[in-house]
């Protein structure tokens, strides 16, 4: 079975047989663009603009999130690529500047993650703002970018699961009339990824719940590493270890998540002061002017206040 049909109709049979057949790209103004990067370009979006309105409640200026996405996009394609190189060494050694090819397909997401996460400690570093604070903030709009993002590998017809004859199996018929049914792997993702970011959105943003800097990252972690480990497995397309019949990508996401699921274990019960805006102290600081903007101006004063009190306290411990 190929493992992406971009040709291929989709269909759903708990669905009543549902059909589409949408082209995975499209012309304007001459130029052809693909839904891939349309959806991909969405989720991006959506991720930036929810992680910089949710920066001010962990002391961080919703500014400076979109001043990190600067240096963290370039650094995690990269990242992307260089996993994935390394995932298919065999195939690159003998084709160096293949491995340049990057529009020719071939990214993991694993390698941008942690790309991503290096930078953002590096970036936080340098402009002197708690890291774990940050990887928090950039963590809750990452997961909420992949709900989103799956859906790229939905209309591109890639990444989906081993043939299967489940209820929520999905159809995909090639040009010459085959149809293969498959786990819809991209919407087990997805729907996994959504309850994570319901569950960071609505329960560890809240003061009584999240304890110390980090604990959201650590959560994510865990979160996104178990459903990935499970759906990994699924796959058809997976990397794997060079010489082994171990996926790459399912060993990553399963170390990970028990590593984070110790760590989130082991820091119950240990005192910690995470990072949280005071917005009565905030409003006693403001201007008239500013206290008329209404509680997004107290917000982003607040984080203001908590960003200049930290300035002197980057070399305290960090809990991640």
């Amino acid at each position: 079975m190929p493992t992406m049909m971009r040709d291929a109709a989709i269909s759903f049979p708990m669905l009543g047989g549902l059909e589409l057949n949408f082209p995975a790209s499209f012309e304007l103004f001459g130029h052809t663009f693909y839904l891939y990067g349309v959806v991909m370009a969405i989720a991006f979006i959506a991720a930036v603009f929810y992680a910089s309105k949710r920066a001010p409640r962990v002391g961080i200026k919703g500014d400076d999130i979109f001043g990190m996405v600067l240096w963290v996009l370039p650094i995690a394609i990269v990242g992307c690529r260089v996993y994935y190189v390394i995932a298919e060494w065999d195939r690159y050694k003998d084709n160096f500047w293949d491995v340049f090819k990057i529009w020719e397909g071939g990214i993991a997401m694993y390698g941008g993650t942690i790309a991503g996460v290096i930078t953002v400690i590096i970036w936080s570093r340098v402009k002197k703002i708690r890291f774990a604070a940050t990887l928090d903030v950039a963590s809750s709009g990452l997961i909420l970018g992949q709900v989103i993002g799956r859906w790229a590998n939905f209309v591109n017809r890639e990444a989906f699961g081993r043939e299967t004859d489940i209820f929520c199996r999905m159809g995909l018929t090639t040009p010459d009339g085959t149809t293969y049914y498959v786990h819809p792997t991209f919407l087990y993702e997805s729907l996994w990824n959504l309850v994570g970011f319901i569950i960071i959105d609505r329960y560890w943003y809240r003061k009584e719940h999240r304890k110390y800097d980090g604990q959201i990252f650590i959560f994510y972690v865990f979160w996104y590493g178990a459903g990935r480990a499970w759906v990994e497995g699924l796959r058809t397309d997976s990397l794997y270890i060079p010489g082994t019949n171990i996926r790459t990508s399912q060993l990553v996401a399963a170390v990970s998540a028990v590593i984070a699921l110790a760590l989130l274990l082991i820091n119950i019960k240990r005192p910690h002061k995470p990072t949280y805006v005071s917005t009565q102290a905030a409003a006693a600081a403001m201007t008239p002017a500013e206290a008329e903007a209404g509680t997004e101006a107290v917000v982003e004063a607040a984080a203001e206040t908590e960003a200049k009190q930290t300035t002197d306290k980057t070399e305290e411990e960090q809990d991640v």
